[in-house]
Parts: C-alpha cells; sequence; structure tokens
C-alpha cells in the first residue's frame, strides 16, 4: 500500500489536533485515528448541498450558510446547482470556517480539489464560529447547513455541542427564513436530536445516505429540519 504522507497540522481553537495527509491523489484530514473527511468519501456532504437545495425548490436566489468549510464537497455542489459563475449572482454562500489552516489547506496543496470556489464572487468566507454567526442572525437564510463535527456532538471541540442544544437549535431557527431549513450532517443516527429538533417547533426529515458518491460506503444521516 503506497504511504500517507503528513502535509500538516492544525489546532482547532478549544478543540483537539487535526492533520492533513495524502495518499496517491486522495487526501484526508484526521483526529487521532479518526478519518473525519477524505477525498475518497465526499458522496454524504455533496448529497447534503443537493437535498436541502432540493427541498427549496424554486427560489432562485437562495441565501446559504454553511459551517464549516472541510474539504469543499458541500461548497462546490451547492454552487454547482446554483448555476455556472457566468449566471452570477444566483443566490449567495457564507462559509464561515474556525480553523485556519483548513482554508490554508483549501488554497496550498488542496488547490486542485478546491478548484477555486473560495474565489466565487457568489461565496463570502467567514473565519470564526458559525454558531456566532448563526446567533447574530435574524431571518437572513434560506438553509443553514452544519457539518462542523461527527454529528450533534462536539468531537472536535466541545463548545459545538452548543449547536445542538434547545438554546442553539432555536438561534438556527430565528436565523432561517419562513420555510428555511437547517440541515446537519452526521457520521450516525441520534433519535435524542431528533426530538430535540422537533420540540423546537421544527418539521423534521432524517434520511440515510451513503459515504460514496457512487452509492456505496457507510451510511450517514442528514437532519433537515424547516421552519414553518
Amino acid at each position: 500500500m503506497t504511504p500517507r504522507i503528513h502535509l500538516g497540522t492544525a489546532l482547532v481553537p478549544g478543540g483537539d489536533q487535526l492533520d492533513l495527509y495524502s495518499r496517491s491523489d486522495d487526501f484526508m484530514i484526521v483526529l487521532d485515528r479518526n478519518e473525519l473527511m477524505s477525498t475518497r468519501m465526499n458522496g454524504s456532504e455533496i448529497a447534503l448541498a443537493e437535498m436541502t437545495l432540493d427541498r427549496l425548490g424554486s427560489n432562485a436566489a437562495p441565501q446559504l450558510l454553511i459551517g464549516g468549510y472541510g474539504m469543499g464537497f458541500t461548497l462546490r455542489a451547492a454552487l454547482a446547482m446554483m448555476g455556472t459563475k457566468a449566471q452570477a449572482p444566483k443566490g449567495k454562500i457564507t462559509v464561515a470556517e474556525l480553523v485556519p489552516e483548513i482554508i490554508a489547506w483549501a488554497r496550498g496543496p488542496m488547490a486542485q480539489v478546491t478548484g477555486g470556489c473560495l474565489d466565487d464572487p457568489r461565496v463570502s468566507l467567514i473565519m470564526g464560529d458559525v454558531g456566532a454567526v448563526i446567533t447574530k442572525a435574524n431571518g437572513v437564510y434560506d438553509a443553514i447547513l452544519l457539518d462542523v463535527d461527527n454529528g450533534p456532538d462536539g468531537l472536535t471541540r466541545e463548545s459545538n455541542d452548543g449547536l445542538y442544544t434547545p438554546t442553539g437549535l432555536q438561534a438556527a431557527k430565528r436565523a432561517l427564513r419562513p420555510g428555511g431549513i437547517l440541515a446537519v450532517w452526521s457520521a450516525g443516527s441520534d433519535a435524542k436530536f431528533t426530538k430535540r429538533l422537533e420540540k423546537a417547533g421544527l418539521a423534521v426529515d432524517e434520511v440515510a445516505v451513503r459515504a460514496r458518491a457512487n452509492g456505496k460506503g457507510p451510511r450517514h444521516v442528514i437532519w433537515f429540519a424547516k421552519k414553518m
């Protein structure tokens, strides 16, 4: 097997260490021995964008908030569904990313994967906590797409837990426009989180998706919670 090559290290503010590796043409971001994301398994991250925009239906110019950037699969899928750069402006996407090295890797060793998506005129990048961005917003977004951990628990950063508490969910609800969607990616199901979404007054649809774009790999979960 081709050995992994270590390309960089990042410390998550208030959290743990992340490491970027490459193997041949693949990249992976690792926490301890846990592979958080990789270019080999991006199907559910793409589905996070595509299924959210499908649910928004005829909205020609959606306002989206994505937290965080990761490897950019969700961002690129959203941009693709919103039309080409030549058709811009056609919706706007704000990306909130807490870890500066994630963006440095996107613009550096992973530039070919990134494909210039961060420089798209429809994209605004905020370096900071997506929770703070949500808290400051009031009826701004048509959709909030969260993929900042392995699910509704603070694996990489304990304070991420606040996004998934009743208080955090009410903040997300306030930040959404009527009919807006809170979409949350997870490595697995969580019945307690489903109940918290419902108690927040959101209409919940929990969908299982495959990790790989070809429909194979482990099953991940996306919650689509709609503000009525």
